[in-house]
């Protein structure tokens, strides 16, 4: 029997050649983990697109769409060195108020998943580590669950008493996260991270790819901070030099980041920095290739004595 995602890539590949290529060098790098992750991942997805009266097809034409506004934004950024936007108001009037964007952004995302190596890759980061932090985990939160696959996850590697909470701006993305998880385990909140304001501190807290989605990052990584209990941990993710229509804040580099963690009073526990494209690291920061960087963190009792 085909794998889905193969299928998904020989139909990307004749859709737009150049793409399906790109993509299929990834095929020589996955192993049986991947396909095992990948299938499970593809058989729930298409039983929501079914029970939307949707199509795997569907979905692909929607990943291709945000392709073509990547494709779009990286020759407006290598042009300027710039993200075209620069502010959140300018996101909520080109993205997240036009319900058609954000329908075929979030599918577009959702493919990403496991068509992109560093996707898989940094998922795979998250899934092999946050075993370790499990004893210690009584309660988890998550700041923009997106499509909702992280916490899946976690809802399946923590403890079952481990009280969950996510918060999420996006009534699309809690919408897609409900759909993918239903689980009455998890309390949804549609509200700015900023105005969530909790009695408790958490044991974990999950940050994938919101950093870069806000105009003062280093704020937010403070807020993070204050909602963390005295021994979390915070498992955050975020790109440099990655532009897309719902990007605000550019990090050029892996140490940018680094620079940043430590400042908002944070220490580095593990951390990847991974390549989006088959470079050498001198390349990629020559050329302004995206890199996604991950990292587990725990807060530095050394910077409050």
């Amino acid at each position: 029997m085909e794998h889905p995602v193969n299928y998904i890539y020989n139909k990307i590949a004749a859709l737009n050649p150049m793409h399906g290529k790109k993509l299929k060098k990834n095929i020589a790098f996955f192993d049986d983990g991947y396909y095992d992750l990948a299938d499970a991942f593809f058989e729930k997805y298409t039983g929501i697109l079914h029970a939307q009266n949707k199509t795997l097809d569907y979905a692909i034409d929607c990943y291709l769409q945000m392709i073509a506004d990547v494709n779009a934004e990286t020759i407006e950024f290598l042009r300027t060195g710039k993200y075209s936007s620069t502010t959140f108001e300018e996101v909520i009037q080109r993205v997240y108020a036009r319900p058609e964007t954000m329908e075929y952004y979030m599918h577009g995302l959702i493919m990403s998943q496991f068509l992109w190596k560093h996707h898989y890759q940094i998922v795979d980061f998250f899934i092999s580590n946050l075993p370790a932090y499990k004893d210690e985990t009584k309660s988890y939160l998550e700041i923009g669950a997106g499509h909702g696959y992280y916490l899946s996850k976690a809802l399946e590697i923590l403890d079952d008493k481990t009280f969950f909470t996510v918060v999420d701006i996006s009534e699309t993305s809690i919408a897609l996260a409900k759909d993918f998880i239903k689980d009455d385990r998890v309390e949804f909140n549609l509200q700015n991270i900023y105005d969530f304001n909790s009695d408790k501190k958490f044991d974990f807290i999950t940050l994938g790819e919101v950093l870069e989605h806000v105009e003062n990052p280093l704020q937010l990584l403070v807020k993070v901070n204050d909602l963390l209990s005295e021994d979390g941990v915070l498992f955050l993710t975020t790109p440099t030099n990655a532009p897309a229509i719902d990007h605000i804040y550019l990090f050029e580099s892996a140490d940018f980041i680094r620079d940043m963690i430590h400042v908002a009073g944070f220490k580095i526990e593990m951390e990847v920095d991974l390549l989006t494209e088959d470079v050498s690291p001198e390349r990629a920061a020559k050329f302004k290739i995206a890199t996604l960087y991950g990292a587990f963190v725990k807060k530095d009792k050394a910077a409050y004595l």
